[in-house]
This record gives structure tokens, C-alpha cells and sequence, in this order.
């Protein structure tokens, strides 16, 4: 007889009992988590933010009140809280979307039904559906847990078998079918996949597979304004594809003076119920909300809230309030102004009187274009809206508006309103809609947006950036960023596209940066502004004029030295354009970033040849008008030398000789697109040795080093251009190098150790293969004045000159950012060159013009673009003149040189003697001292010479120095074989060729 195994019976209690220690929550056709993603704003990233989402399984909607979603990481105890918000009712087959915490990274922001901030882990963690409020304990809760999912190969607590693959920066764990899968086995119910979040807009999904109930559709007005004594009737509607709604009833909110009148069922499906909310006449003034609630015969209902605001006339100024934001937010008002000026959007009112509070705006903007056109500037009109605060995207404040009119009626025509004076700086939002005039002259601070928004930067006088004046953080810094906020307003052009030709032009085709206007009359405007944000705008009345009180300069002007230098940037000058074709009209080319293939994504700047060929003109007009012995050049091609021969190449042609030859490049360039370079005069100067560079990995962008020999005097020094790591472009910025608010942006802490290896690794190595210390750093640091790398390097003895020769002048700038002024262009000396800085310049042809004139094609209306050195970049070029001390020095005239008879050797055939020299000057003579031999005859060579110099041989003199009334001898022995007369002249000099 065959027996049954005993083990058989246990291995199926032993799965029971398994079974039964996995926890089993959600029961099918209830709400579940259908979705979990915690690496939001990680590396990589689509989304922003970490998201946690939820589905209605069923068949019925499901009501969350005192629900939460809560969080724990894959072993922890500790769970974290997002509530949601009171009375959430899910349809069925309906997501429901909480946003948590958001990271640095990532593209895309989420629009979610919640808000929370649980920074969820990417990999592995724990996340429960709780009906409560109250945060969890412990590391495997069960009680009030509706749902749970582990996520991730090592989360300690799941649903059956185990936890659910694990997820990571772009991938999200994803319910299957849909969200509709719940075996309550996190293991198989859920798979990877791209994080594709869903919320209650998005399409329902039937998990039993028959038609979804449809919702109850509803039709109410957001709000109802009145004055009082007045009374109205407001429709409310509803309807519902699938069922009949046959009942109507307020909720919540309900007072005498308020009902609901003539409801009217649906007779069939998806035909409408009406009824009337009835505001009585005798309602006092006040706002009452009130909750309508609409039912039908599956037992389905719907609300929707209906603000009836009854007042009486409310003057704008009580409207406004003193603080940024008004007193009777979200009420509908009724108010009387005169119009001041119309915008397409809508217009503004102001009270005749005011209150005579000047911590109160008398104005208001009336949003609607429709509203608009039934009034005119000058009408006294009589406005009911609802009062609002407009924030544009970006904007740290809000705007008091008054929209959704429901009345705007004309009371009186040939009213006029007189400007109110005001002055900068000041609190703008105490003026907020009204006319005003500025009595102050007001300087232009920025015109990047001018030619694609019609908008200037205005202030009082011109602002500096902080950091550009103190180190960051300090005292003095943080109360320059709090004057500055209160320094400025954006004058517009009434325009909010793009305009139809580009407004505030001179006849030169510029408005600078530096330049001024008075008497400015306008309306104060609250908008969105270039650049991102949104500041208070004028909207002028009249036609601003104004004046050049920042003349262009056609030429720097710079003190006299024996040599020039100057750094520019040349706003990436590329001979590959982004259309695939280059210089030489040949297609299909591309550019270089690091080890990439080649191609024209790669590639910066001109767009194609006719863009080309504007900014190489501008950049060769700039060049030639500096006229500098030797040019640090940063953001040029990184193609080898192609691209810089080609600019050297232009500039010699308009100058009309092969007056600049350029460096050779160095080993390393760099693994970015763009790359330093340098261009010389050989008539002034020469190359001592190769190009040097630092490609260690700090620099994506090395350090170019070259020493020059002054051909007049023999002077050396050494030329190091420069171009540090950008303060944008923040993704993946990590500890020190993310924007601390500080104002020094991002990649600080790489800035920093880019100086620090400039410092004590490439300058030393640049002076030792120079043999000598004299040391000019240049280039766009991308630090302004005070700031971190600058300070490095200023503490440990480097000189800024722009601070020593332009800052007791005025305010050194190269730059001009977000309407503010300041210098991210360098030039700093090594402590021996310093004394033989002569003098120092910023030539202001670019960063105080408008972007609008540069080499650009179809960013425009119009094209104001003109064939000049103004506008070749976006940084101004800086001009250092150097007086550099000469290698030697002609001693003649305090020596007395007596060459003796020169005797003819019959067995060498060469003729030699003896120069004695006596110091007459009566101070010692520095050696080494030179004897030079100009002018011997042809075929005469002098055999024992040290070298030449000039073209003529010298002796060096023995001895280090010859002091005063002492004598010396020198032998010289010449090769003569024609045995001509032996002539020259005698020159002596202390130094070394």
C-alpha cells in the first residue's frame, strides 16, 4: 500500500504560514499605490521631483479624508508624512499625483493633484497608503496601512514575496495593467520603467473591464460680485453621461439673504439640471462662499463653491493696502479710478484723490482686453472685479490686480490724473499702478533685452555688482544687494512680443549702458521681465529722450609704455557654423567637445556665412583698434590653430601688412569646444621657447603661457591667458559648487581650485622655463572683483591692476549681468612686474551695448547692425600698457674706449689687439658689460665674439662690474681675409642680450 509523505501536508502549511507573514493590505478594487519614483532632480533626471501616485481600482469613487501618504527608507523605523488635502474624492479608474521632495537636476516639473517634501531614496525604500494622518512606527506597521509598497532588492518590509525590482534615477516602479494588478505581491505586481507620472486629468483606466461611471459634469461661476442693495441670480448646471442628477442643495456656507431656487432634474442621461443661486438685496456687505452640492441616481455627488462677495464702493487704495500683497485678496470689489493708460491686457485706473498714505498705491490694473474697449484714458470709470495677486513666473513678489470684471462703467469723460514724483531708490510697490515721474535722472543698467522685449534697466546712477566690490557674504555685500533692489525699474515699450522695431535707438543705432534720461512720466507696470522674474515696469506716456552721456570711445586710451597687451573675448568666433558649413564654403563639417565625433551641435556662434562674416568684422575692427603688442583671446575655436590663423590672417588684411603672427598652440587645449589663444607683433616682440599649458583636470579649459623678449630692449615677460569655469550652467554641480545666493553662482569651489593650481603649479613652472618673473595673468576669470578665485590669488601676492589703476576712477567693469556692472576680466601681475605696469584700461565697446546690434541675424524686427568694433562680444576687452624695464643699457658715453694697433700674425693670418675701456662716469658700471663692434667691414669677422647683437658681434667684458676711474682690457682677434682697413664703431652696454 502506497502511503502519503507526511511532508507534503507541511510544505503546504509552511506556505500558508509563509504566505501569512507577508503583510496583505489593499484589498482588490480598492485605491492602491500604482506608482513610486524617488529620483527626481537626480543625475539624469526627467522630472524635478520625487512622486508618489495613486489609482482608484474600483468600480465606485472612493472618498481619502485624513488619508496620508508616508515614507521610509528600506530598513528605517521612521516614516515621513504627506497629508492630503481634506475631502479628496477619487472617480473610479481616477490617478491622484503627490509631488515630494525636488533635487538640483532634472528638466520637467510636475503639475500634481498634492504637494510634499519627503526627499525619497532612488533605489530602495518603503511607502505606505495610510487613513491617517499620524506618521507610522516602527519598521513592518500594519495598523491603518491601506497599501504598502517596497521598492528596491533591499527594502526590509513589502507585500508577498518580496520587494519590487529595484528603480533608480530615471526609472520609476510601476504597477502593471496599468496600476490595475494587485495580487498583493510587490515582487510580481510591479515592474521598472521610465518615470511617466499620471494625475486626476489624466485618462481613467477600467480595471474590471466594463465602462467606467462617468462623473457628475458641473457649471458654476467661480464667483459673484455685487454692490450692495442690489441682489443677482447666478445659473449653476450640471449633467451626467450616465446617469440622471436629481438633486441640488447648498452644503455648506448657507445664510439668510442666500438660496437656491428652480432646480430642475435632468430628465434622462446626460441631459442637464439647472438651478439658481439667488442673492436677496438685502445681503450686508461682506464675502460669503457658499458649497452647492449636486447628487444623481448612483448615488454620485459633486460641489463646487461659488464666492458671493457684496460690497459697497471700496477705494483703490484701501484695495491695495500697505504690504506687497492686498488686504481683500480673492473678494470681488467694486472701485472708481480714472484710466491712466490701456494696454492691450487690460488698463489702469487711479483714485483722483488718493488717501495721501505714500505706503498706499492710488492705482490699480484692471486685467481684460475686453473691459478695455468699452473705456478710454481719461474716463472716470466705475469697476466690480475680483481682487488678485499676479505673480509672474519666476517673480519673488505679486502684483494686486483686479480681474474677472463683471461691470466696468463709464462715469465721466476729459478727467486727468497729475504724475506723482518719486525718486530711486525706493519702495516701487508703494506706487504700483500710477502715474508717476522719475525727478531724478535715470541711468540705463541694461539693454540684453531691448531688441526682443522693447525693455531698458533703469536706476539711479549706475549698479555695481556686490561681489565685484566685497568679498561675498560680508556685511558691506549683502546691504549693496539690498540698495540694489530697491534701485531699479525696467522702462518698457507698452509691448509684451516681440516689437516691430526696436524702440529707444540713437541715430548711431545704440542705446548704452551708461547712458541717462530725465523727466520720465509713465505708468508703474508689474510684469514678467527678461532674463526670468518679473519687477516693477513704466509703461511711458510720452516718448523718452535720451543722453549719450556714455560716449563711445573709438580707441582704447592707456597711458604710454613700451609695450601693450590686452585681453579679449571673442564671443565664440568659430569658423564651423551650426549649419554644418564653414569658412571656406565647405558642408557636412562639425566641431570638436572632448572626444566626441565632430559635429555641428558642437559648434557656437555664427549660425552660417553671412552671420560670419558680421562677427569676424566686428571682432577685426576691435583688434585693430586696440593695436596691442600681444592679445590673450579667450572663447576661439578649439580646432588647433585653423581658426586663429584665419582671425590673424583678416586682421593683417585690414590693417594692410603681416602686422601679428599667432602663438602655436600648446600640448593641451582643453576638452571643450572653445579654447585660449594668443596673437603677437613680431616687430615689437618676440617668442622665448614653445607655448605652454596646463591640462591638468581642473581645466576644461587650460591656462595658455608664452614669454616674450621685447626686441627694443631685450625685456622678457611672460603672457598667461586665462578662461575659468562659467558660473552657469549649474547641472551636476556638486558640494561648494551649487549657487549658494551668495552671488558668485555656481562652480565656485572649482573656480577656486583652478586659481589655486594657476598659483602654485603653472606660474611657477612658466617663470623657471622663462628665467624670469615678470608674469601678466589675463583672461575672463569668470569671478568678479572680490570674489573667491580673485581673493586666492590677491592674498598670495598677485596685484589686481584693474583695481590699482581704474577702480580710484570709477568703477571697473567688463560685464554687464541682470542690469548690473562688474568685472570678470582680469589683469593681474606677479609682484616683480608690477612696478613696470604703467597703466591699465577696460575699453567699454561692448558689455554697455545693446545685444540687439550684434553679429546675429533674425533675432530682430529690425537690423541695426553696423560695421564697427561696437558689440564684437559680450565682455569688454582690458588694455595694459607696460613700461618694462630694458634688459641693457648703452654705457658709451660714460666710458672712455681706447682700442690700441691692431698687428697682423704671418702664420695665423689674423689681426688682433687690445681695447682698453676706463670707467669716467663716477659710478660703478653693472656688468655684464657688453662690447659691441657695429659696422666692420664686409668679409671682416670678429673670431673671438661672445655673439651679436643687432647684427653686430660683441665681447663680453670680464668682471661682474667695473667701478669708477677702474680699467679693463679685451683682446680681439679678426679673420680679414682681404686685408682691408679694420673700422667700427665702439659701444658699450651693461646688460645682458
Amino acid at each position: 500500500m502506497t502511503h502519503l509523505h507526511s511532508p507534503g501536508r507541511l510544505t503546504v502549511l509552511a506556505a500558508l504560514l509563509a504566505g501569512l507573514s507577508a503583510p496583505v493590505f489593499a484589498a482588490p478594487g480598492g485605491v492602491v499605490i500604482s506608482q513610486v519614483y524617488g529620483g527626481g532632480g537626480n543625475s539624469g533626471a526627467t522630472y524635478k521631483n520625487d512622486y508618489i501616485e495613486l489609482l482608484n481600482t474600483g468600480d465606485t469613487a472612493v472618498t481619502l479624508t485624513n488619508w496620508s501618504v508616508q515614507y521610509a527608507s528600506a530598513t528605517g523605523s521612521t516614516w515621513q508624512v504627506t497629508k492630503l488635502p481634506a475631502s479628496v474624492t477619487l472617480a473610479a479608474g481616477q490617478y491622484y499625483l503627490v509631488h515630494e521632495a525636488a533635487g538640483s537636476g532634472g528638466t520637467d516639473a510636475l503639475v500634481p493633484d498634492a504637494t510634499g517634501t519627503i526627499p525619497m531614496s532612488a533605489t530602495a525604500g518603503k511607502v505606505a497608503l495610510v487613513n491617517s494622518i499620524t506618521a507610522l512606527s516602527g519598521t513592518k506597521p500594519v495598523d491603518n496601512v491601506v497599501d504598502l509598497v517596497g521598492f528596491g532588492t533591499t527594502a526590509g518590509y513589502y507585500e508577498g514575496s518580496g520587494a519590487t525590482p529595484a528603480p533608480s534615477n530615471t526609472l520609476a516602479v510601476i504597477r502593471k495593467n496599468n496600476g490595475c494588478l494587485d495580487s498583493n505581491d510587490n515582487s510580481s505586481d510591479f515592474v521598472t520603467g521610465a518615470a511617466s507620472p499620471r494625475t486626476t486629468a489624466s485618462e481613467r483606466v477600467s480595471c474590471s473591464g466594463g465602462p467606467l461611471p462617468q462623473p457628475i459634469v458641473l457649471a458654476c461661476p467661480g464667483s459673484v460680485g455685487i454692490d450692495v442693495g442690489t441682489g443677482t441670480t447666478a445659473p449653476l448646471q450640471a449633467s451626467d453621461a450616465d446617469s440622471l442628477v436629481n438633486s441640488a442643495v447648498i452644503s455648506k456656507g448657507a445664510v439668510a439673504g442666500i438660496s437656491l431656487t428652480g432646480f430642475t432634474a435632468a430628465t434622462t442621461d446626460n441631459r442637464t439640471a439647472t438651478a439658481n443661486l439667488v442673492v436677496d438685496a438685502s445681503l450686508p456687505a461682506g464675502t460669503y462662499p457658499v458649497e452647492i452640492t449636486f447628487a444623481n441616481d448612483a448615488s454620485q455627488s459633486a460641489s463646487c463653491t461659488v464666492n458671493v462677495a457684496v460690497s459697497g464702493l471700496v477705494k483703490i487704495p484701501q484695495i491695495q493696502g500697505s504690504g506687497l500683497a492686498s488686504p481683500y485678496v480673492n473678494t470681488v470689489q467694486t472701485t472708481s479710478g480714472v484710466v491712466t493708460k490701456k494696454l492691450g491686457s487690460g488698463f489702469y485706473i487711479q483714485d483722483p484723490q488718493g488717501d495721501g498714505d505714500p505706503n498706499t498705491s492710488d492705482a490699480i490694473f484692471v486685467f481684460g482686453a475686453t473691459a478695455a474697449a468699452a473705456v478710454n484714458e481719461g474716463d472716470l470709470v466705475r469697476v466690480t472685479g475680483t481682487v488678485t495677486e499676479f505673480t509672474p513666473n519666476g517673480s519673488k513678489r505679486s502684483y494686486t490686480e483686479l480681474k474677472d470684471v463683471s461691470a466696468a462703467t463709464v462715469l465721466g469723460t476729459g478727467n486727468t490724473i497729475q504724475p506723482v514724483n518719486i525718486d530711486l531708490p525706493t519702495e516701487l510697490s508703494h506706487y504700483e499702478g500710477m502715474l508717476v515721474r522719475f525727478t531724478n535722472p535715470l541711468t540705463v543698467n541694461g539693454n540684453s533685452y531691448l531688441g526682443d522685449r522693447g525693455e531698458l534697466v533703469l536706476a539711479n546712477g549706475r549698479r555695481e555688482t556686490p561681489t565685484n566690490r566685497y568679498r561675498a557674504g560680508t556685511a558691506e555685500a549683502n546691504a549693496l544687494i539690498a540698495a540694489n533692489a530697491q534701485n531699479m525699474v525696467i522702462l518698457d515699450d507698452g509691448i509684451f512680443t516681440v516689437p516691430p522695431h526696436i524702440p529707444y535707438l540713437a541715430a548711431d543705432k545704440t542705446v548704452r549702458a551708461g547712458d541717462t534720461v530725465t523727466d520720465l512720466v509713465g505708468v508703474l507696470d508689474f510684469g514678467a521681465i527678461g532674463g526670468g522674474g518679473g519687477w516693477y515696469k513704466l509703461q511711458p506716456t510720452g516718448t523718452p529722450v535720451f543722453s549719450r552721456t556714455n560716449a563711445r570711445e573709438d580707441a582704447p586710451t592707456v597711458v604710454a609704455g613700451n609695450v601693450r597687451v590686452a585681453s579679449a573675448n571673442v564671443l565664440n568666433f568659430f569658423t564651423t557654423f551650426t549649419d554644418g558649413t564653414d569658412a571656406w564654403g565647405r558642408t557636412g563639417q562639425g566641431c570638436l567637445i572632448g572626444s566626441s565625433a565632430p559635429s555641428k551641435s558642437n559648434c557656437r556662434g555664427a549660425d552660417n556665412i553671412a552671420e560670419f562674416n558680421r562677427q569676424r568684422d566686428k571682432i577685426v575692427n576691435e583688434l585693430k583698434a586696440m593695436n596691442a603688442d600681444a592679445v590673450g583671446l579667450m572663447e576661439i575655436q578649439n580646432d588647433g590653430d585653423i581658426t586663429v590663423s584665419y582671425l590673424v590672417d583678416a586682421l593683417n588684411q585690414a590693417i594692410g601688412s603681416k602686422a601679428y603672427a599667432y602663438v602655436a598652440k600648446p600640448a593641451a587645449t582643453g576638452t571643450d569646444a572653445i579654447r585660449v589663444a594668443m596673437i603677437y607683433k613680431p616687430a615689437v616682440l618676440t617668442p622665448v621657447g614653445g607655448a605652454l599649458s596646463d591640462g591638468d583636470a581642473v581645466n576644461n579649459r587650460p591656462p595658455m603661457a608664452q614669454t616674450f623678449k621685447v626686441n627694443a630692449n631685450g625685456a622678457k615677460f611672460s603672457l598667461i591667458v586665462n578662461h575659468l569655469k562659467s558660473k552657469g550652467s549649474c547641472g551636476g554641480a556638486g558640494a561648494g559648487d551649487t549657487d549658494s545666493g551668495d552671488g558668485q553662482g555656481c562652480w565656485t569651489a572649482t573656480r577656486v581650485l583652478q586659481a589655486k593650481r594657476l598659483f602654485t603649479y603653472f606660474i611657477p613652472t612658466v617663470v623657471a622655463a622663462a628665467g624670469d618673473p615678470d608674469v601678466l595673468a589675463v583672461g575672463d576669470f569668470n569671478a568678479y572683483g572680490h570674489e573667491d578665485p580673485i581673493a586666492y590669488l590677491t592674498d598670495n601676492g598677485m596685484v589686481n591692476e584693474l583695481e590699482r589703476f581704474v577702480r580710484p576712477n570709477g568703477t571697473p567693469y567688463s560685464y554687464v549681468f541682470d542690469g548690473q556692472s562688474g568685472y570678470l576680466d582680469h589683469a593681474l601681475a606677479s609682484s616683480a612686474l608690477n612696478p613696470q605696469v604703467a597703466g591699465v584700461t577696460e575699453w567699454h565697446n561692448n558689455a554697455d551695448e545693446p545685444d540687439a546690434i550684434d553679429y546675429n541675424l533674425g533675432d530682430t524686427a529690425d537690423d541695426p547692425y553696423v560695421n564697427n568694433p561696437f558689440r564684437a562680444s559680450d565682455h569688454d576687452p582690458v588694455v595694459v600698457s607696460l613700461n618694462l624695464a630694458p634688459a641693457y643699457a648703452d654705457v658709451t658715453a660714460g666710458v672712455k674706449i681706447v682700442p690700441g694697433t691692431l698687428g697682423y700674425n704671418r702664420v695665423t693670418g689674423k689681426f688682433s689687439g687690445n681695447v682698453t675701456f676706463t670707467n669716467t662716469s663716477g659710478a660703478a658700471l653693472s656688468g655684464p658689460l657688453q662690447y659691441v663692434l657695429q659696422g666692420l667691414p664686409a668679409g671682416v669677422t670678429l673670431d673671438n665674439k661672445s655673439g651679436d647683437f643687432n647684427g653686430a658681434p660683441y665681447v663680453t667684458l670680464p668682471g661682474t662690474t667695473l667701478a669708477p676711474g677702474a680699467t679693463v682690457t679685451v683682446a680681439l682677434t679678426f679673420t680679414n681675409p682681404s686685408k682691408t682697413a679694420i673700422t667700427f664703431t665702439s659701444k658699450l652696454y651693461s646688460g645682458t642680450f
